[in-house]
């Protein structure tokens, strides 16, 4: 069974779902998590990348641009 969680609710969100979420590129927001900057942003499980969307959130509040 597959639960439904609203994006707002979740700790965590897949790249795709962060990237839907933040309206940002798939490929800018693994290039973000890769490098130092984004480093705590990011969330592995195994090979799998998961981003924290309150950091993000934090993250791109500061920034002028990505």
């Amino acid at each position: 069974m597959k639960v439904s969680i609203a994006a707002e609710a979740k700790y965590c969100m897949t790249v795709e779902e962060a990237a839907a979420y933040f309206n940002v590129g798939i490929k800018r927001l693994i290039s973000l998590l890769e490098s130092p900057e984004g480093a705590e942003l990011m969330l592995m499980v195994g090979v799998k990348r998961l981003v924290k969307r309150k950091k993000m959130e934090q993250y791109l509040d500061t920034v002028y641009s990505i």
